[in-house]
């Protein structure tokens, strides 16, 4: 039997969504798959929670039973590429560790892991010689991960902000075109399918700061976890919110953001902010994804496309699959984790942003005068101030602040100082500005 001839061994763990599209496209796409990797793939094994329950999907009716186990980790170990879906830390870290040692490539969307594992995980692959692949791990079906690892690999990034959170994106800009109020539209989410039974991991920022570890990492050599990644959620953006980013030409989208601060570390972030109409990132709608990168040399650069879903994340899958099986084939292995830079993760304190306050005050002469020095006191200096007369009774007004662009450390005690003011009556929200 020739090189050609041989089959790879491939083994899938968890058939949910994407793990049963991955599963259709491998029996469905046997023939063209075979001739982009050089040699069949073959389906030995697919890992499953209860061998005997109905597979998800209709697709699946015809899967040779025999194929289906209860056992990721033994399934794991007889395979030449683990295909892992199953998701969160465990029993997924020890399927993905079982398979290294068992001399397996691993290819995985497993953000949550990658997040918090991610340099176990690299090191296991780098003793047993083998690769480790996660293009799906961000962004679903845009092709991210391998431009910022192999396309960039001469030339610096300097910055990445994405959205990259389908749900909480479809929440925010339901939120904007309708006007309805956060948890309304996460219920609508929630019998769509856009959202899960449990919205924490997404309304909360969780599975945006696992995907800005990864991101942050690649980008900037260096290892980056996703608790090193300031995080904050859209639980608080309101109707009041919407409608104020609207009245300054801006949009309101959950992003997250990396950058490197030269020789001086990597700051991560993730949290709702002000986006300007006119940015590329304020169109991108629904469940889509979209995340910019800017470079020394190459400039501005942006990928768009759905960022979950069955089929578009099985693509991003699938197409791993095949370039880590030529990989085996041709006895080679793609880049391993690079942190030579071993920059420090710096407080999101040392972050250069600004802020748009809206406040509450008694409508009466002198407070755009006490609001400015005390701001001016903190090292602020103000950008445009706006006062309208609000929907507040007891002679209130309404007055938005949009700060020059300042460290996150001087805003946040700026809002503190101006929130002790006796004119001020509340501090009604308080986002980041972005994009400008």
């Amino acid at each position: 039997m020739s090189q050609a001839d041989h089959p790879i061994k491939v083994a899938v763990l968890g058939c949910g969504t994407v793990g049963g599209e991955v599963v259709r496209l491998l029996q469905s796409s046997a023939p063209d798959l075979r001739s982009r990797v050089g040699a069949p793939l073959e389906l030995i094994g697919v890992a499953v929670k209860d061998p005997a329950a109905p597979l998800p999907q209709e697709s699946l009716v015809d899967l040779d039973q025999s194929l289906l186990t209860d056992d990721a980790v033994g399934l794991a170990g007889r395979a030449d590429v683990v295909v892992e879906l199953i998701g969160g830390v465990e029993p997924a870290r020890s399927a993905i560790l079982a398979a290294f040692a068992a001399g397996a490539s691993v290819v995985t969307a497993n953000k949550a892991l990658l997040g918090s594992h991610g340099p176990e995980l690299y090191a296991a692959a780098a003793k047993a010689g083998v690769d480790l692949y996660f293009e799906a791990a961000v962004g679903g079906a845009i092709p991210i991960l391998r431009p910022i690892r192999e396309s960039l690999a001469g030339d610096t990034i300097t910055r990445i902000l994405g959205i990259v959170n389908g749900t909480t994106n479809y929440v925010l800009d339901r939120m904007t075109t309708d006007g309805l109020d956060l948890p309304e539209v996460v219920r609508q989410a929630q019998e769509l399918g856009y959202a899960e039974a449990d919205p924490t991991a997404d309304v909360d920022g969780y599975d945006a700061a696992s995907k800005a570890a990864i991101l942050a990492s690649l980008a900037f050599h260096t290892r980056i976890l996703a608790s090193n990644v300031f995080r904050e959620g859209i639980g608080g953006v309101t109707a009041a919110d919407v409608a104020s980013a609207a009245a300054t030409g801006h949009v309101i989208k959950l992003l997250a953001i990396v950058e490197r601060r030269g020789s001086e570390g990597v700051i991560a972030r993730v949290h709702p902010a002000l986006v300007p109409g006119d940015h590329p990132l304020a169109a991108v709608r629904g469940a889509f994804n979209a995340i910019y990168v800017e470079a020394e040399a190459a400039g501005e650069l942006m990928f768009y496309g759905r960022g979950a879903g069955g089929r578009p994340t099985a693509s991003a899958v699938v197409g791993d699959l095949v370039t880590v099986a030529r990989h085996r084939l041709g006895a080679t292995r793609g880049p391993g984790e690079s942190t030579y830079l071993r920059l420090p993760a710096l407080p999101v304190a040392e972050a250069l942003t600004r802020f748009q306050i809206r406040l509450v005050v008694k409508d009466q002469p002198g407070v755009l005068a006490a609001v400015s020095r005390v701001i001016a006191q903190e090292g602020v200096s103000i950008e445009t101030v706006r006062q309208t007369q609000g929907a507040h009774r007891g002679g209130l007004a309404d007055l938005t602040v949009v700060t020059h662009q300042a460290t996150e450390g001087a805003l946040q005690k700026t809002v503190a100082a101006v929130s002790e003011l006796d004119v001020v009556a509340e501090v009604a929200g308080m986002l980041r500005v972005e994009g400008e």
